[in-house]
């Protein structure tokens, strides 16, 4: 059964999308960005306070489904540049340090609302 989720723990979708979808066990999240979920306004500054407030969503996310960042499985990182790699995985490494899920790291060429990162997950509560 497919269950839509929607937390205020995140920021809301800004398209026709769900902030995710609990199918059973697993939870698809849809890629979060660097918004704030109390203003809906990007987040500037550096590259790790962007991807410090993404994963601050991809957690809140979690949290407003009923799963935690240890059920995480599987993500996947999408960076505007993959010079901003490092700087990345150094934040990340913060939120899945023990035991990380499976990872792609892919570099784009644009992200909306200018985003520099952009972070999706599935969960999964087995």
């Amino acid at each position: 059964m497919k269950k839509i989720v929607s937390t205020d723990k995140a920021p809301e979708a800004i398209g026709p999308y769900s902030q995710a979808v609990q199918a059973g066990d697993f939870l698809f999240a849809s890629g979060q960005i660097a918004l704030d979920p109390r203003t809906g306004q990007m987040v500037t500054g550096s590259v790790e306070e962007e991807a410090e407030r993404v994963l601050e969503n991809v957690k809140g996310l979690l949290e407003g489904a009923g799963f935690t960042m240890r059920q995480v499985v599987k993500t996947t990182v999408f960076a505007a540049s993959m010079d901003d790699f490092a700087a990345v995985n150094g934040v990340y490494a913060r939120y899945f340090g023990e035991n990380p899920p499976g990872r792609s790291f892919v570099a784009v060429k644009a992200l909306p609302r200018g985003a520099r990162v952009e972070v999706e997950v599935v969960a999964w509560k087995g």
